[in-house]
């Protein structure tokens, strides 16, 4: 088993894998991302890691005594990165996965900014597509690198030498050497340049199914969370913002709050109060006693139903952009729906947290984050301190689904910690989790097309209306013309042969205080149902098999083509169902993979989805770990399944109404069904993964539903009284 290691620095504050890191960045895009040679930054960066005896690049480090580590630009979130990555460093050094040592990258852009993304990001299933041949090379110049410092030691030619396990033989003369034992001559060679690559027929590792390095310790619980930080003379405290969305605070009466045993002071920020105690239960016992009076601000009449009204004006009349345009609209037969998606929370497993000392020298955060870069520097504007002197202590991340690109409770938790002259550890609630969540936004659309006399469209349209998060996370990134790309992901690039073809965005902004935020599967989550769902109509309508109808339409796209008949044959579409039994199917190409899905459901004359089987074949073009492919399209396809059946975010008087899991509910063990995954052995690029079944998952549902019941379902979550006594399709 691979040690997740901590390292030796003199830095480090708490176990496992919080290892603290000083900045060594600006948060900004930098000109080198992902670079396997050696860079500017890379000295001050082995520097504070303890000067190990070789550093090729940003991510191997070979220490004197053997140690072999790998520092990731990424975070584990749950998503088996660790894993994956070492596999790519491991193939290429010639080393087996219980020889690597994994420690969490410093907040970097220049030395640790993703490709796709642009910067140190992990999410959008950018990860393995990011570093696939970046980290691969990493490997690939540390081996040239020792295997050359041993050839000169032995006066050979490198290409005498082989290497296994770490250990370099020279077989005409019988000799070996470790890597450690030419680590610091290997350090003093010039970068290779270019390096070969094996091919996949040289693979030992990647394809295969390798259990996760981390398992063995969360079953044992020995892996630490942010949530689990522990120092000295720490003190523990929950939070309460303004219900109200964007309202403030105006007043608290904290006199039966201290008097709780435990409590030891009431902080004030402007929006928001928190409770310092010893332990938590004290701390939430105090809020709850706390007698509070909130400014509730201009959102405090603000409803979902003035937010959908608001949604439905402009996408009837509001200014379109358009995103894409293939040919031109013919005149015929035009079949035209309305869909409608709600908000929705992230309700990650671990609720937000944060841990902050603050002193007149410098601030140390412990918290897990997808955006590190961005946490130093919020909290050096929050602070007033230099970045340089911010530390980052990273933590393994309990779910992220996106909620974790943002840094609302980490500057919180610095803000609060300001007030204070000990460590501060934020926990928030599951309540204040949900309620004060920067939800996925609603959606509205309208989506039509031109068939022709066999039912086949030969003009697509779709009308996207939405806020827009990329234009609040990262402005630079909308087009020259104010489009926001991941409005219409999935819609622009359909893998059908529709020959004509048009796509616009109808920008509609939430009220401020009603943040929106990136959600698993983003952009491609919302029009793959939107886009599947529609084309299930049409196929119907043309009375087609949905599974034939769509494979006259990839006639020129073998590989969607592959999935769909792979998923059918798995699934044995077209056998006998009994009544109120159906079979649905959605395909797509999110996140640079193919992928389809079917899901088998019966639906009670009372109108209640059970969910009986799920197959999924997917081509995500060269597979690193199968075994964690397929864990992922499990939970993936589950997560997504579990939002379309149940869940929605509501606003009533300018707050959330949803608290936890009795009324944001996700499905439960006794309702998953079994998740067959099907994955093909691909020579193509490596496509994303971890939201690829979440995107998915939604669209196959629906359309069983239909089949099943007759009923065309335009609008999630499912509602149980639409099915009821709907009889079977016909």
């Amino acid at each position: 088993m691979s040690d997740f290691s901590s390292t030796r620095r003199a830095l480090l504050k708490a176990g496992g894998l919080s290892v603290a890191f000083m900045w060594l960045g600006a948060p900004k895009p930098a000109l080198a991302l992902v670079s396997p040679h050696r860079q500017a930054g890379d000295a001050e960066a082995a520097a504070a890691d303890g000067a190990p005896a070789f550093t090729p690049n940003a991510f191997v480090r070979i220490d004197a005594s053997g140690v072999i580590r790998l520092v990731m630009p990424m975070v584990e979130m749950g998503q088996a990165i660790y894993t994956g990555s070492c596999m790519l460093l491991a193939e290429e050094l010639d080393v087996d996965l219980d020889q690597i040592q994994v420690e969490h990258a410093p907040p970097s852009d220049a030395l640790y900014g993703m490709r796709i993304l642009k910067a140190q990001i992990t999410g959008g299933s950018t990860s393995t597509r990011s570093t696939f041949t970046e980290l691969r090379q990493a490997g690939a110049i540390a081996r040239t690198l020792l295997v050359a410092a041993a050839a000169a030691r032995w006066k050979v030619a490198p290409e005498a030498c082989t290497v296994e396990r770490g250990v370099i033989h020279h077989r005409p003369s019988g000799r070996s050497l470790k890597y450690a034992q030419v680590a610091a001559a290997a350090a003093r060679l010039p970068d290779p340049g270019a390096v070969k690559l094996k091919s996949p027929g040289e693979f030992r590792l990647l394809g295969k199914p390798m259990a996760r390095l981390d398992s063995d310790d969360k079953i044992r619980g020995a892996t630490r969370f942010g949530i689990d930080v522990s120092l000295p003379g720490m003190r523990i405290a929950t939070v309460q913002a303004c219900p109200t969305l964007g309202g403030t605070l105006a007043s608290v009466n904290d006199r039966a709050t201290r008097a709780i045993p435990g409590v030891v002071d009431v902080l004030r920020i402007d929006n928001a109060v928190a409770v310092v105690a010893t332990h938590f239960w004290a701390a939430r016992r105090g809020m709850e006693a706390l007698d509070i009076v909130w400014n509730h601000g201009p959102n405090a009449a603000l409803t979902t139903q003035q937010l959908r009204d608001g949604l439905a004006a402009s996408q009837a009349s509001g200014k379109a952009i358009v995103g894409k345009e293939v040919g031109s609209r013919p005149n015929g037969d035009t079949i035209q729906a309305t869909y409608k998606l709600p908000m929705l929370a992230h309700a990650t497993m671990e609720p937000l947290n944060a841990t902050v000392h603050i002193t007149a020298e410098r601030c140390e955060i412990w918290a897990g984050t997808q955006v590190p870069t961005r946490v130093v520097a919020n909290a050096a504007r929050i602070t007033g301190l230099p970045v340089e002197k911010i530390v980052l202590h990273p933590q393994y991340l309990g779910g992220g689904f996106g909620r974790r690109l943002e840094t609302d409770y980490v500057d919180q938790a610095v803000a609060f910690a300001r007030l204070v002259h000990c460590p501060l550890k934020i926990i928030w609630t599951r309540e204040e989790d949900i309620r004060h969540d920067i939800v996925r936004p609603m959606y509205h659309d309208v989506i039509s097309a031109v068939v022709d006399s066999k039912g086949y469209p030969v003009w697509l349209g779709d009308r996207v209306c939405s806020a827009t998060v990329l234009g609040r996370w990262r402005p630079g990134g909308m087009r020259k013309n104010g489009l926001d790309g991941d409005a219409i992901e999935c819609v622009a690039d359909v893998p059908y042969a529709i020959p004509n073809l048009k796509v616009e965005w109808v920008r509609h902004d939430m009220p401020p205080g009603l943040l929106v935020g990136w959600w698993r599967g983003v952009g491609a989550l919302h029009n793959l149902f939107i886009v599947e769902s529609f084309l299930d109509e049409l196929a119907h309508r043309a009375k087609a098999d949905p599974v034939a109808w769509r494979r006259t339409l990839l006639r020129n796209n073998p590989r969607s083509t592959a999935v769909l008949d792979l998923a059918a044959s798995k699934m044995g579409w077209g056998s006998p169902l009994p009544p109120r039994v159906g079979r649905g199917v959605a395909l797509g190409e999110p996140f640079g993979s193919k992928v389809c899905a079917m899901v088998e459901v019966e639906v009670s004359p009372q109108g209640d989805v059970r969910l009986r089987r799920a197959v999924v074949a997917v081509d995500c073009g060269i597979p690193v770990n199968t075994g964690s492919i397929e864990a992922q399209i499990q939970g993936g396809l589950l997560f997504g399944l579990s939002a379309a059946l149940f869940n929605e975010v509501t606003i009533k008087h300018g707050a959330i109404q949803q608290s936890n899991f009795n009324d944001y509910r996700m499905i439960r063990m006794n309702e998953t069904p079994d998740v067959e995954v099907h994955i093909v052995h691909s020579t193509e690029a490596p496509g994303g993964i971890g939201e690829v079944g979440t995107a998915i998952a939604a669209p196959a549902l629906a359309n069983a539903i239909y089949a099943a019941t007759g009923v065309r379902l335009r609008e999630l979550p499912i509602r149980r009284e639409l099915l009821a006594q709907k009889g079977s399709a016909t």
